[in-house]
């Protein structure tokens, strides 16, 4: 069976936290519940479903007639791109775990480089009601472009499909397509090196050509590194003030509207995002651009009424200060759509690339398993995996590990 857990991956630099929805694991069982009694309710294992109180799994037998009917029509299509996926695996691969080595390393002599990573997992990582709506609608896209690359290079390589569908464990899903197991083990090599890489290709192709649309949208400048942005994209001078607040340290030190910020503590700041978290009781090194020059301030933080733990410089900033795409030729109006599409690119790059990670759940693992079977004996085919997978986990688990130390448990 070709299964993907949805492990997802987030780098993030800037935090939110939403207090009104900081409960939401309690939200989220309501509605499993909510699902499941429905569920039994319209009797739905008439329709292929098993239910049972942890999971709800959906299965189609007829899943191979499709993918034989579009096969059809798109052979020499497919013909390409299940090549590509072996050579493309190696590369997923081979990236996944320069990633997590280079992330790795950061944390000890370029900490400012660290990406911040998290699980994915909504009403636990995921608390705010917005990044939980655009996981839960980017989730069934992403699965099927992977399931569905999956069964289609396997219907090429003439090897059946029992079955197809997508399984919800509460809070985590999968999409799964189930090879004939027989025709599966005959199959040479190669193509069962096709089969299994086409998923997350499938996915990281997905992303490139989305990603390629969003060069278009200010929004999407925030996620790309530097030399992309600069590319790409005209970045604004700063943030805006708008106006300062009253007995705060921006109005005491001489702050005011209309300024432009351009750094805070010698971090530049070009948009909202880059704004560093600072603590009460901190003088912070501002500098802003008025009437053309650059002025230094050094601004007092003081702590925000509603938590005082927060600190505050005392301004009203302008949001808008985003990046200017040098491709500007689609209008984007629906800030929604806007941080949707970003969300879909994002699951969709990171699903394909951490699945080609060499652990028993994802396709990484099957990848390996694959190249070294027949090649030495059973039991060290056994040895070798079990090696690559402790090693995988330990990478993996220590840049979560990493993570928490340098913030903690954050939520999105």
């Amino acid at each position: 069976m070709v299964t993907d857990k949805c492990i997802c991956i987030n780098p993030i630099n800037t935090l939110e936290f939403d207090f009104l929805t900081q409960n939401s694991i309690i939200y989220v069982l309501i509605a499993w519940v909510i699902i499941v009694i429905t569920a039994k309710a319209l009797k739905f294992e008439k329709y292929g479903f098993e239910i049972k109180a942890y999971s709800l799994v959906y299965k189609n037998t007829g899943v191979n007639s499709v993918l034989i009917k579009i096969l059809g029509r798109t052979k020499r299509g497919i013909k390409v791109f299940a090549d590509t996926s072996v050579i493309a695996g190696f590369v997923m691969m081979s990236f996944a775990f320069w990633f997590l080595l280079n992330n790795v390393s950061n944390f000890f002599v370029a900490e400012s480089e660290f990406a911040e990573l998290t699980v994915l997992i909504p009403g636990v990582t995921l608390t705010s009601a917005s990044s939980i709506t655009y996981f839960l609608l980017s989730i069934p896209i992403v699965l099927i472009i992977h399931e569905g690359a999956h069964g289609l290079v396997a219907a090429l390589e003439k090897i059946k499909i029992k079955t197809g569908g997508f399984a919800i464990f509460i809070a985590m899903f999968a999409g799964f397509v189930e090879p004939d197991d027989e025709e599966f083990e005959k199959a040479k090599k190669i193509s069962k090196l096709r089969v299994i890489g086409a998923g997350a290709t499938s996915n990281v192709l997905f992303a490139f050509v989305l990603g390629a649309i969003l060069l278009t949208n200010p929004f999407f400048a925030i996620v790309l590194p530097e030399p992309i942005q600069n590319v790409f994209y005209e970045s604004p001078d700063g943030v805006l003030i708008l106006s300062v607040m009253d007995d705060f340290g921006a109005q005491q030190s001489g702050l005011l509207a209309n300024d432009v910020i351009t750094s805070i503590n010698d971090i530049r700041i070009t948009n909202p995002t880059d704004f560093p978290s600072l603590s009460p009781g901190d003088t912070a090194s501002v500098s802003v651009m008025r009437d053309g020059q650059i002025l230094d301030f050094g601004v007092v933080i003081m702590p925000s009424p509603d938590d005082p733990q927060i600190g505050l410089i005392g301004i009203m900033r302008d949001n808008s200060s985003t990046y200017k795409p040098v491709m500007n030729f689609i209008e984007w109006n629906d800030p929604n759509v806007s941080i949707f599409l970003l969300w879909l690119w994002m699951i969709s790059f990171f699903i394909g690339i951490i699945n080609m990670l060499p652990l028993p759940i994802l396709d990484g693992g099957k990848f390996i398993h694959t190249i070294i079977d027949k090649q030495v004996s059973d039991k060290s085919v056994n040895a070798i995996m079990w090696g690559v997978y402790a090693f995988t986990f330990v990478l993996f688990a220590l840049n979560i590990a990493l993570s928490y130390i340098k913030s903690g448990w954050f939520t999105i």
